[in-house]
């Protein structure tokens, strides 16, 4: 396990975050690590990008609904960012592609419920990662964002099935990318196998947009795999949480 002993409940200063999205039981407490950092902090609103593990389709898709529904309650779609998104990038638009029978988003909800509280939210979908789509929506939602207190998480897991020594070189590089605040490199290094990440796509495009936004630290805040929680170790699934700094 690696995680940063530094860091603290409250911790301020948070502008994103990456966070896991398998069963909880196995990534949840991987994820509330991270949230707990945000506890009470005030965000206007919370944009979440995830891939799509069941849909395949070009581009980005928003949900064009008002709210998004969880057994804590309702959480209201931030209607006028989500307008100025799709106004700003052409590989955006409105549509419930994606957000029908995926987890990637749900998963984040009751933690953002618990911690953060009051926020509106902003549910993106990646359809398919490219280099051009991911880049592009960072950039997209650096010009939206900006002047607004808005948390950004991307949702992904990492390595996924290998024995855990494998599973671990392939995180390495992952950590290290995230850590550098290098979205490029993260890009490259997941186009040639290097690592994995089911939602490397939303963390290149998380990084692209809070860099262009002045962040310029990460921080790790924990990283497991699967095998920690289970002794398996055979065949594991890389679980990360990090925290992006505004300054």
């Amino acid at each position: 396990m690696l995680g940063d002993p530094r860091l603290r409940k409250g911790e301020p200063g948070i502008s994103g975050m990456i966070a896991p999205h398998a069963g909880y039981l196995y990534s949840g407490p991987t994820a509330a690590a991270g949230y707990a950092l945000v506890s009470e902090a005030k965000y206007e609103t919370v944009v979440i990008i995830s891939p799509s593990h069941r849909e395949v389709f070009p581009g980005v898709s928003v949900y064009p609904g008002a709210a998004y529904q969880t057994p804590l309650g309702t959480l209201a779609i931030d209607a006028e960012l989500r307008r100025q998104l799709i106004d700003t990038c052409p590989l955006v638009s409105a549509s419930e592609a994606g957000h029908r029978e995926e987890h990637a988003i749900e998963v984040q909800l009751p933690f953002l419920q618990e911690t953060v509280k009051e926020f509106r939210l902003l549910p993106l979908v990646i359809g398919r990662q490219s280099r051009e789509t991911c880049f592009a929506l960072g950039e997209a939602l650096a010009s939206v964002l900006r002047g607004r207190a808005v948390l950004v998480v991307a949702s992904t897991d990492l390595s996924h099935y290998h024995p855990a020594r494998v599973a671990e070189d392939l995180d390495a590089v992952s950590i290290r990318d995230i850590l550098a605040m290098d979205e490029e490199r993260l890009m490259e290094d997941l186009e040639e196998g290097r690592t994995e990440a089911c939602g490397g796509g939303p963390a290149v495009a998380a990084l692209r947009a809070l860099k262009s936004l002045g962040a310029a630290r990460a921080r790790i805040v924990k990283h497991c795999t699967s095998g920690d929680v289970t002794g398996d170790r055979r065949s594991v699934v890389g679980y990360l949480s990090a925290a992006i700094f505004a300054q």
